[in-house]
């Protein structure tokens, strides 16, 4: 009996090890449109800004969007949801066959001939700044609106 009762102990905190490591996450979800149309191949990450009061404050999350350009957040693929607090978004296409180029520097000599250029501006991913506060109960508004064309 208590060598069961060890395994079904060990099993728990192991469990609780990974993503969760003693923080709390909570189920976040949205839509990403591109330029006013739902964007079914979006990957989105949410990272947590850390504090002076909490520096660590816990693990990343991302989801890829589906065709209607909903999103469901997780930890590591196992664990639903993001932590509480701010967070620096990235969104970018997902697929191996899309070429970043650099504004500032162009692509290299090197860049195939052939190449897809991510619509997504910079700004939203790799020179990304913008930010999102995780409520305490989670949210399924975590909506995000990004234009390509400028408005006249």
């Amino acid at each position: 009996m208590t060598n069961n009762f060890n395994a079904i102990l060990v099993a728990f905190v192991l469990l609780d090890l990974g993503c969760s490591n003693q923080t709390a996450y909570v189920p976040v979800s949205g839509v990403i449109t591109l330029d006013g149309k739902p964007y079914s191949k979006a990957v989105i990450s949410f990272q947590p800004v850390g504090s002076k009061d909490s520096p660590n404050p816990g693990r990343g999350s991302s989801a890829y969007t589906d065709d209607n350009g909903r999103f469901e957040l997780k930890c590591d693929g196992t664990v639903n949801g993001a932590v509480v607090g701010k967070h620096l978004i990235r969104i970018m296409t997902k697929g191996s066959d899309v070429i970043k180029i650099d504004p500032l520097k162009g692509s290299s000599d090197e860049a195939p001939v052939r190449r897809n250029v991510d619509p997504i501006p910079p700004e939203w991913n790799g020179l990304s700044n913008v930010e999102f506060e995780v409520p305490i109960g989670g949210t399924d508004k975590a909506n995000f609106d990004i234009l390509t064309k400028k408005l006249p």
